[in-house]
């Protein structure tokens, strides 16, 4: 007559796997990403600024 594991071992077996497996893949996905510095954006001031849209939508307000 075989001997068969316990159903906790089993359980504790397929639960460590499939958290091996989730994290093989999280490895997989965000291991190789490396940030980039970003280029110096030229100063602007960070008051208000009336743009062309802007413009725009206070004419439509206006019914121009």
């Amino acid at each position: 007559m075989k001997t068969t594991p316990n159903s906790a071992e089993r359980r504790a077996f397929l639960k460590t796997m499939a958290m091996g497996s989730v994290a093989g893949v999280a490895v997989a996905t965000c291991g190789s990403a490396v940030a980039q510095p970003l280029e110096s954006a030229p100063a602007q001031s960070k008051g208000y600024r009336e743009t062309d849209h802007v413009r725009r939508y206070y004419a439509s307000l206006r019914g121009e």
